[in-house]
């Protein structure tokens, strides 16, 4: 591996578990077993590091995403799929990353909200398109409007103004939500199917 991408590796794991203003460079160099001398050799300051990390990690969620697709038998299915990468990812993650990203980087947390609004609409938007066709959704859905809402949806969850990281955790928040929301836009095709998903994963536990 190389030392550029070792680098980026260790200091998202520090960001993920810590948020990103608290972690010092000092620390990810530690982390990684290098000098702070060789950090700079790759990045020009912690802002360049965050941006770099950042554009790393949006761009595995887009081979992830089109991965959860390629497999997924069904929408409901891809649902499901992505459940599971998302409470894969939130057993490591801190929710003040976005926080920290809003408050102190404006400009990559601009990428971050660019993607969303594009790449993980589309996304969401495709899923809704296909369970309409399979009868597994409502067909009196309107799919650009939903797929704006169900993105909202999913990260109002990171908001602990609305639901307190002390009482919940993320993944329970996450699951919830997913589920109210699942089931609102299903047909009634779809919610058997959602019932025999949800039994099959609860099984698997």
């Amino acid at each position: 591996m190389k030392i550029k991408d070792h680098i980026q590796n260790e200091a998202i794991g520090l960001f993920f578990r810590h948020g990103i203003r608290s972690i010092t460079m000092d620390e990810i160099a530690s982390q990684a077993g290098v000098s702070k001398k060789t950090i700079y050799q790759w990045f020009v300051d912690k802002d360049e590091l965050v941006e770099a990390v950042i554009n790393k990690e949006l761009k595995k969620d887009e081979q992830e995403c089109h991965q959860c697709r390629k497999e997924a038998k069904n929408a409901i299915h891809e649902c499901f799929l992505a459940l599971d990468m998302v409470q894969d990812m939130l057993k490591t993650m801190n929710p003040l990353i976005i926080y920290d990203l809003q408050r102190y980087y404006p400009r990559v947390y601009k990428k971050f909200k660019d993607h969303k609004n594009t790449f993980m609409v589309n996304i969401k938007k495709d899923n809704l398109i296909r369970g309409i066709k399979e009868d597994l959704y409502r067909s009196d859905i309107q799919a650009d409007i939903v797929a704006r809402a169900a993105l909202e949806n999913v990260f109002m969850g990171f908001d602990p103004d609305v639901f307190s990281h002390n009482k919940y955790s993320l993944n329970v928040i996450q699951q919830e939500l997913f589920y109210f929301f699942l089931y609102g836009i299903a047909s009634t095709k779809g919610h058997k199917m959602i019932y025999e998903y949800r039994k099959q994963r609860l099984k698997n536990k």
